[in-house]
């Protein structure tokens, strides 16, 4: 078995001089690989290549020709399986075939095409192909609900406990034995970064009185994305009569971007739909019935501003923002953009208002001119000061014992080639770019200022180790990840980045970069990925990166902030957090494991969150029907969790802001981010779309009063201070849809390495979500003071059910969403009140303890300060008490007053009086 090295797949001249040199026979390729191999002068020099098995992507008839073309002789096997089974099927790819079969199971496993119902089609018909046999795994991990759905019985099989797996997979069995490949069942595709089900617009498209039969394809646009086509029979109709119809059922980016009228649609000999002969539309269709210019001033600059932030080649007037992907965070982008090319204060809720280019640019008619001034250079010989957030943490840093908590951590596996001068310049480089990275914080008669020392006497302070050849390398590099984590900052003295490099072997790195919170902030971090990746590729190339110029710096939005908020608009916003936060709460009152510390512990873990396809798509047609973003619909899941678990009606949820509401800080490294108290109120039992709206109502508010920092807000509203919590929430909600930056360094893979085992919570709890693909996933961040991981796992699948229950029915009221699962409500109604073997009904608690007085008589039964009884000293009390009170007259259904302190005599009262 030859192993290549990291990315050498992706490497031609290595592939075929180690194929060569190590004497390869069997060489695996991703159909999509294979003709870089192939197009390599030397590839057909590779003589002791005796097989190639392919797998992964469709394989083209074209490929096959190709292959055969440049290595005569060599055998080509076109193999088929998915993840939950493995290679399942395999085929022979014959020179001359004019279709490429995924051909026939292979030894202990079985493959079926199905209908519907679950019957065998017939030989040329096309249905499902599920699988069966040895390779089939068990399930997915912890997805009970998707194993059951993915994983079914083999009614084929003679093992009672055998299982099929179906994989969504259109097949169809050929005359010859071998199956043809035809895609997927759902024909799903991906549009504007939304999931698509065809299907859905071709029955709405039909259900128009003019249309007899439609079908809809997703066709490349020629800008590497995906539009939209219908294609129908019937009357001859106008793409617009047809746009409206559809616009009114179905969201804008399900609108097709061009229709196109057919005398008949193509049939295959079998009398199917073929799709493949459907033709495409004109070059000019896409842009003349979809996309209409721009018009005016306040068009054309909005245009371009969408276009920048949506990362499209255009947009048009009748483009709706949040279709296109637009979100909460973009919406403030926008605002900043239109402040500055058209010098007018727009606010967020217009643009979920009116989400219409057009609509919104009609709107910024009548706005109000910018009030805000620009953010300009200050003097750096006078005393700089410190941010609002910047002043909180330095404070909070001068009560000490925060460890790590305000560490932002980056550890990174670099496998491949590494340049270490560029990687070095490239980090020294972003140093002298920004200037929070020289930035260090001085005391001055009490008040802190920033100091920035030069560019030309700054470095990133990295650290280099060299464990190549060491035994216990990976052991090493655990300790010293723990180590870079755990290393405290100096304010005052710097540097507050710094890094390591730990070398493992000539292709294998490690690179750790941490910084303290006050200099930098979760956006930082993509705008530190993005420069280090530019100027490690053009050092590389040996050339210039072409970084644009930074108009400001952080000292100087430091001190624009502390002059901006300040008089009428501080009063303003001010006043909205009194209003909006008068009478909540100070202490969300959770079931916690243990009683809380009386002063905050910062110890922490984490527990994964992951929400499938299905639930994950629903809960975006939910957020659409009500106007509102993923962001909105999972807080008011959150919070009807967080209020049925505390019994409160009234929940204040934190949240974090990327507060980059100015273009000229966008990429800017330093700590910007502000904190809004999110307030939500479940009283008077709201339904979900009630709630819905309510919460949407409150985050645009949020929204338009986010300048003030969240410092001075819990200022104004002077609540109890307490060292044993935060102050306002103890619970955040962090939706992550900043600009995700990733690492992209020339011949370098970059992967993750695991962080120490110890994790910090800065929060009770802390729930971080972001789309990733076609599910939201993240985790659920806390407090280990107070919470065990079994409690915070048994949270999450709470949270998981309100969000099924809310995306199911809009209608219902959110104190009867169903919280707890089957199983747990079956085991606290049955198992957990099963108690008839342990105590029989007849049974009365004196006897039960004379039984345990029997079994147990020398052991403690009662223990107070320093007193102790045994259990036979306290049944002897017991007794000579219980006589006396006989001889006395009481009997059954008697009363005996008991007028004892806590003491081990109430407990021989209690036993006595039950005697007697």
């Amino acid at each position: 078995l030859v192993m290549a090295r990291p990315g050498g797949h992706r490497d031609p001249a290595y592939l075929v001089e180690t194929i060569r040199r190590e004497g390869v026979t069997t060489a695996h390729f991703v159909p999509s690989m294979l003709p870089l191999f192939l197009e390599h002068p030397d590839a057909a020099a590779c003589s002791g290549l005796l097989r190639v098995p392919v797998s992964g992507e469709a394989v083209s008839a074209a490929l096959v020709r190709h292959f055969h073309e440049r290595l005569p002789g060599v055998e080509l096997t076109n193999q088929y399986g998915p993840t939950e089974s493995g290679e399942v099927t395999e085929w022979a790819c014959d020179r001359g075939a004019e279709r490429v079969s995924i051909g026939r199971a292979i030894h202990n496993s079985t493959v079926y095409v199905l209908d519907r119902a679950g019957e065998p089609v017939p030989v040329g018909v096309a249905g499902e192909l599920f699988i069966g046999g040895v390779a089939v795994a068990r399930g997915y991990l912890g997805r009970p609900r998707l194993t059951a759905e993915r994983f079914v019985p083999d009614p084929f099989a003679t093992d009672p406990g055998a299982r099929l797996y179906r994989t969504g997979d259109l097949c169809r069995w050929l005359s010859d034995g071998t199956l043809e490949y035809l895609g997927r069942t759902d024909f799903q595709v991906k549009v504007r970064g939304f999931r698509v089900e065809p299907g859905e617009i071709e029955a709405r498209l039909a259900s128009h009185p003019g249309v007899r039969e439609a079908v809809v394809l997703a066709l490349d646009d020629g800008a590497g994305g995906k539009r939209l086509v219908a294609y129908f029979v019937g009357e001859a109709l106008e793409s617009e009569a047809l746009r409206a119809h559809l616009s009114g059922q179905l969201p804008e980016y399900m609108v097709p971007a061009a229709f196109v009228r057919l005398e008949t649609l193509p049939l295959t000999p079998n009398g199917k739909l073929d799709r493949g002969a459907l033709p495409a539309p004109d070059a000019d269709a896409f842009a003349a019935r979809a996309y209409e210019a721009p018009v005016g001033e306040a068009e054309n600059a909005l245009a371009g501003i969408w276009a920048e932030l949506l990362g499209m080649e255009r947009v048009g007037r009748g483009d709706h923002f949040f279709a296109l992907g637009g979100h909460s965070l973009l919406a403030v982008r926008v605002v900043s953009r239109v402040r500055r090319a058209l010098g007018v204060e727009a606010e967020i809720g217009d643009l979920f208002v009116r989400p219409v280019l057009a609509d919104f640019a009609r709107g910024l008619e009548t706005a109000a001119r910018a009030e805000a001034p620009a953010i300009t250079p200050v003097d750096r010989a006078a005393p700089i000061p410190l941010s609002f957030a910047q002043q909180r943490l330095w404070f909070l840093e001068q009560l000490g014992d925060l460890g790590s908590t305000y560490h932002i951590a980056s550890r990174l596996r670099l496998k491949g080639e590494l340049d270490r001068d560029a990687l070095a310049g490239a980090l020294d480089r972003i140093v002298a770019r920004h200037e929070a990275l020289r930035t260090t914080f001085a005391e001055v008669d009490g008040v802190p200022e920033q100091r920035i020392a030069p560019a030309e006497a700054s470095g990133f302070h990295l650290v280099e180790h060299d464990l190549g050849g060491q035994a216990d390398a990976e052991a090493e590099l655990g300790r010293l990840v723990a180590e870079e984590a755990g290393a405290p900052f100096g304010l005052e003295r710097g540097p507050l980045v710094r890094g390591r490099l730990i070398r493992l072997a000539a292709d294998d790195h490690v690179l750790l970069i941490t910084m303290h919170h006050i200099v930098s902030d979760g956006w930082s971090m993509g705008v530190l990925f993005g420069e280090l990746s530019a100027l490690y590729a053009a050092h590389a190339r040996g050339r210039e990166a072409d970084l644009p110029e930074l108009p400001v710096q952080y000292a100087d939005y430091a001190a624009w902030q502390r002059g901006w908020i300040e008089g009428e608009l501080l009063e303003r916003q001010a006043s909205h957090w009194e209003r909006a936060l008068a009478g909540a709460p100070e202490l969300l009152e959770l079931p916690t494991d243990r009683a809380r510390p009386r002063k905050q512990d910062f110890a922490g873990d984490s527990v994964d969150v992951e929400l499938d396809e299905a639930l994950t798509a629903a809960l975006k047609a939910l957020s659409r029907r009500h106007g509102a973003t993923l962001f909105m619909t999972l807080l008011a899941g959150w919070a009807t969790v967080l209020a049925r678990l505390s019994g409160q009606d009234d929940v204040v949820v934190g949240t974090p802001s990327a507060n980059r509401g100015r273009r000229e800080i966008e990429e800017l490294i330093g700590f910007f981010v502000n904190t809004l108290a999110l307030r939500v109120d479940l009283s008077g039992a709201p339904t979900v779309a009630e709630l819905l709206r309510q919460v949407r109502a409150r985050a645009l508010e949020a929204q338009r009063h986010q300048d003030i920092p969240f410092e001075q807000v819990v200022e104004r509203m002077r609540p109890v201070r307490s060292l044993a919590h935060t102050p306002l929430f103890q619970v955040m909600f962090a939706w992550q849809n900043a600009p995700d930056e990733s690492l992209d360094l020339p011949g370098l893979h970059p992967g993750a390495v695991p962080g120490p085992a110890r994790e910090t919570a800065k929060f009770d709890l802390t729930l971080t979500l972001a789309e990733s693909g076609d599910r939201i996933a993240g985790g659920l961040n806390y407090a280990r003071a107070l919470f065990d991981r079994e409690t915070v796992e048994r949270y999450v699948g709470y949270l998981r059910r309100v969000l099924e229950e809310m995306a199911a029915d809009e209608t219902r009221r959110v104190d009867r969403l169903e919280i707890v699962a089957e199983d747990e409500r079956r085991r606290m109604v049955e198992e957990w009140n099963r108690t008839d073997a342990a105590a029989p009904g007849d049974a009365c608690v004196h006897a039960l303890f004379e039984a345990q007085v029997g079994r147990t008589p020398d052991a403690a039964a009662v223990v107070f300060d320093r007193e102790r009884l045994t259990y036979a000293e306290l049944n002897a009390a017991a007794n000579r008490l219980a006589r006396r009170l006989r001889a006395a007259g009481v009997g059954p259904e008697g009363r005996v007053g008991v007028m004892l302190e806590r003491s081990a005599e109430l407990v021989v009262a209690l036993l006595a009086v039950l005697k007697a």
